[in-house]
């Protein structure tokens, strides 16, 4: 039986109550999923298996999305993980009646125009990988390594906020989680609180 549990999200500058399902425990297995690409594929998270994996969720509507695509930094920290032999994959969870869903043409438009690097998106709007991950927010970040343990989940950075100038100033988790985790360290910071807009679930 699902855990759900009660949370606030940061939206445009207002606090939102969303109820969604208890997020997965960091060093326990990540949830397994099989889901549709926006390229009509199916895709397997256990495909992986051996690599480390980023899961992004991701509403191109999303001020905090846009802070962190208009300014290039999630495609500078897509195009790292790339390089390092990280599969990044972007999962779109809003339903298909919510105003914020995106179908696979305008996702694959849009990922077109901002140039990102994702090694796939994921279209999920029946939501299933978003409630195994207990996902809330766009951008909610996770990152799995390559024995299928999830080794951070939260936010994409330290700070809260729309404003790309915060970028400059923040600290990125999901970066630093990823170099430290190739450098065969432990993760210092595994969970943190994610930021964003909420996530509108089927149902």
């Amino acid at each position: 039986m699902n855990t759900y549990v009660r949370t606030m999200v940061m939206l445009g500058g207002l606090v939102c109550a969303t109820q969604v399902a208890a997020q997965p425990t960091v060093n326990d297995a990540a949830p397994p999923f099989s889901a549709q690409t926006s390229a009509g594929k199916t895709l397997n998270l256990a495909d992986y298996k051996g690599k480390y994996v980023v899961l992004e969720w991701v509403n191109p509507n999303c001020p905090f999305v846009k802070k962190h695509y208009d300014s290039g930094n999630m495609q500078t920290l897509q195009k790292e993980a790339a390089d390092k032999g990280v599969v990044w994959l972007s999962v779109a969870s809003n339903s298909k009646t919510a105003r914020e869903y995106s179908n696979p043409d305008e996702l694959n438009a849009w990922n077109k125009e901002k140039n990102g690097f994702a090694t796939a998106i994921l279209m999920d709007s029946d939501g299933k990988v978003g409630r195994a991950y207990g996902a809330r927010a766009t951008p909610h970040m996770y990152v799995v390594d390559p024995q299928g343990k999830l080794i951070y989940a939260g936010a994409i950075d330290s700070k809260a906020s729309a404003n790309p100038a915060d970028i400059k100033t923040s600290t990125n988790y999901v970066g630093q989680a990823l170099n430290e985790a190739l450098a065969g360290k432990a993760v210092s910071k595994s969970t943190s609180t994610p930021y964003g807009c909420s996530i509108k679930y089927q149902g």
